[in-house]
């Protein structure tokens, strides 16, 4: 006999210990179970089988349902039950996905649109779990979904997705809130001029590597003293510091892969004590920045191939890597990583990323690596 019991009520200590044990004294064999808690109310459901018969001629799983019963209602508790076809038994799936959704308060709207798109596809919810402590803003749904007006991740679930040990960061608009070489144009004041040339260079006009020569001719004259001037103002992106202190203590590798300059980067590194940075080098003497910049160019192919290198260096497979950025230089190493997150980013990136991130916050990236609230709270 097949029974599957639901028990419901205010939780407590000792209600999944009371009710495994009468089945260990019956001894029936337990095919699936499932157990969660929401604000103090328990809901528990287990489908067991019976082993045979007892002497007294009634079937052990009879027994067991009957003091189940009593020993439920003794604690204050609900239960249900329902006698399982022969077949029934533990779920199996050939997939498996993650989906992540992460939003400001997440309305019952948006739980509807991906439940209804799911049922859409006759796709089922195995579990709901929700990863944030203080407001309802992130929950996990372990099926495919997808929809708008939230931040929702698709990853399969499996080995891979909770075993990353290396994340990749672009620095511009995404680890600082500025575009460095926009803050050296000011120094110099030639801001206008540069901006002129980055607009050409993101509708095609010309090509990253021509783009960053013509600006940086501009900067020629820079000092380093105005670098230092630079690097003081600028502001860390929020959750920078969170992100990675926990990454840290969690044993990941992190790196800076930036278009941008190692003057800045480099002191990034050390100032969140990451493990590299990667970017372009200006070329000084004697503290003034001469207007080049020295081989190899950081383009969109070099931060994909440095990823790479990474990634063998630490003897690790790219499904393993996590890569964020914001621009079409970005692109190659988004698509390269095993996991490739758009942060605020252009909506060529956001479309063809793993995941875009809207929220204005990196500690967000937390939670798509299948950490909750309190897990970051006890690092």
């Amino acid at each position: 006999m097949r029974v599957l019991v639901t028990i419901s009520g205010q939780d407590r200590p000792g209600i999944t210990s009371e009710i495994s044990g009468i089945l260990s004294r019956s001894q029936a064999q337990i095919l699936d179970m499932g157990q969660a808690v929401i604000h103090g109310w328990l809901s528990l459901s287990i489908l067991f089988e019976s082993s045979g018969s007892k002497e007294s001629g009634e079937d052990s799983g009879e027994s067991a349902l009957k003091d189940i019963l009593f020993s439920a209602t003794r604690m204050g508790l609900r239960t249900e039950f329902q006698l399982a076809p022969p077949e029934a038994s533990t779920r199996t799936h050939d997939f498996s996905y993650a989906v992540t959704l992460l939003g400001e308060g997440l309305s019952a709207c948006s739980v509807h649109e991906v439940s209804a798109h799911l049922a859409k596809f006759s796709l089922n919810i195995d579990r709901i779990q929700r990863l944030s402590d203080a407001r309802f803003n992130c929950i996990e749904l372990l099926a495919l979904a997808n929809t708008h007006g939230i931040d929702i991740a698709l990853q399969a679930e499996g080995l891979f997705r909770r075993s990353k040990r290396l994340v990749v960061f672009d620095m511009d608009s995404t680890l600082i809130e500025h575009e460095v070489i926009d803050e050296f144009a000011r120094e110099m004041d030639s801001y206008e001029a540069v901006s002129d040339i980055t607009h050409r260079a993101m509708k095609g006009e010309l090509s990253y590597d021509e783009s960053l020569h013509r600006r940086c001719a501009f900067l020629k004259g820079l000092t380093l003293q105005q670098v230092d001037r630079v690097f003081q103002r600028l502001k860390l992106t929020d959750g920078a510091r969170e992100l990675m202190a926990t990454l840290r203590r969690m044993g990941y590798r992190t790196a800076i892969v930036s278009g941008g300059f190692s003057c800045i980067s480099e002191r990034l590194r050390d100032e969140l004590k990451m493990d590299a940075a990667y970017s372009n080098q200006m070329e000084f003497e004697r503290g003034v920045f001469t207007g080049r910049v020295l081989p190899p160019i950081v383009n969109a192919q070099r931060k994909a191939d440095l990823l790479d290198a990474m990634a063998q260096q630490e003897r690790i497979q790219l499904d393993q890597v996590v890569a964020v950025g914001d621009g079409a230089n970005d692109l190659l190493m988004l698509e390269k990583a095993g996991l490739g997150i758009a942060f605020n980013a252009k909506p060529i990136v956001n479309e063809r990323a793993d995941f875009a991130l809207r929220r204005k916050n990196l500690a967000s990236i937390l939670y798509l690596l299948g950490l909750s609230s309190r897990d970051i709270v006890q690092m």
